[in-house]
């Protein structure tokens, strides 16, 4: 039976151990402060579930769905209220595989909590080829409810734009928003891997049809703080247009757990190989840092995205991450400690590879 839309709208360290499951952790971000997101009250921070599913770079396995309902039960248990995901996430027999699952957490977890706290879901539709028309994308929308067993989606986001390699389909794509919005399937509306440029035209043209942008993705983190995602932090805060932080720990490149001599398994490692020895610089100051604050390499860096007004997603599949994510929470970074990093970043000649996707 779908849920109702009110109600599924919808590391390394060298410090002390981070305390076992099962963990509450105070409340320090109750309901009463979270964030403004359009019509949505959110988190400051969400959890990401790019690798429920994903079996070739995260090395998903159903054996972990008990694992991944604890997470999102924790999460959930400590006013997290904010799970990004996308109809693409997932890899083979388990595409979709993250919305399926998110569905299910929701669903057992209201069951045996009895609790009716908000959830916010923020799912991307993938701009495939075959998605021409603003019908085709509302489909799109459709099945990803279907696939949730929910009435309404939080956020419905347009998971990257077309205008790079094929721009007669993107007006299809800001017209499919419109309607999914329009018919109610979704309470807000936001876009994923746009550029500056771009940001302001669909700003604009769903504007003119009464529909506000409510948040932009983009990747943002201490390793790809480049001027474009400066520029469109800025444009956002004129706008009003929140800005969801991904891959805020660089896919594991900041949490000090891997070094040039011990990389991941999988794609990873070939990314890490290339760009961990000139991270060298912000990696040791992360280090200092989170050393002076009792707090881990991998919490510094989320507080850094919270602390430059974003809200971060960072990806969790286990308890001890969830842990950790949260432990960046009801805190922040001094002045001369963001200064510090931003320095170091600056210093690191390395940079994360951005997407290929994201437009100007």
């Amino acid at each position: 039976m779908a849920l109702s839309a009110s109600c599924c709208t919808v590391a390394s360290s060298n410090i002390n151990p981070l305390p076992s499951f099962p963990f509450k952790f105070p409340s320090l971000w109750p309901s009463t402060q979270k964030l403004k997101m359009g019509p949505l009250s959110v988190s400051p921070m969400g959890f990401g579930t790019w690798a429920w599913g994903n079996q070739i770079l995260w090395g998903y396995k159903e054996s972990m769905d008990d694992d991944l309902q604890r997470v999102f039960n924790m999460a959930v248990d400590n006013g997290v209220n904010l799970f990004d995901t996308a109809d693409s996430y997932g890899t083979g027999r388990f595409n979709g595989q993250s919305e399926k699952l998110l569905g299910k957490f929701i669903r057992d977890f209201r069951e045996k909590k009895g609790s009716r706290s908000e959830i916010v879901i923020a799912t991307k539709f993938a701009a495939y080829p075959w998605r021409l028309t603003p019908g085709q994308f509302v489909n799109a929308c459709r099945a990803s409810l279907d696939r949730m067993q929910i009435e309404q989606i939080g956020i419905g986001q347009l998971h990257w734009s077309t205008a790079n390699y094929a721009p007669f389909q993107e007006l299809a794509l800001w017209d499919g928003l419109v309607a999914m919005y329009d018919k109610g399937l979704v309470q807000a509306v936001g876009v994923s891997n746009y550029g500056p440029k771009q940001l302001l035209k669909i700003h604009d043209y769903l504007k003119e049809r009464g529909v506000p942008l409510c948040s932009a993705q983009v990747q943002f983190s201490l390793l790809s703080m480049g001027e474009e995602q400066l520029e469109i932090k800025s444009i956002c805060d004129s706008l009003g247009i929140r800005v969801i932080a991904y891959s805020p720990l660089g896919l594991g490149m900041l949490t000090g757990k891997y070094s040039s001599s011990k990389l991941p398994t999988g794609p990873r490692g070939l990314l890490f190989k290339q760009i961990l020895p000139g991270l060298d610089p912000l990696l040791s100051t992360l280090r200092e840092i989170a050393n002076k604050r009792r707090k881990t390499m991998s919490q510094v860096a989320i507080n850094w995205c919270i602390c430059k007004g974003t809200i971060p997603i960072p990806g969790v599949k286990s308890i001890t991450q969830a842990e950790e994510n949260l432990g960046a929470l009801g805190w922040r970074l001094s002045s001369d400690e963001i200064l510090q990093l931003e320095y170091a970043a600056e210093e690191s000649p390395r940079r994360m590879i951005q997407n290929i996707f994201q437009t100007r």
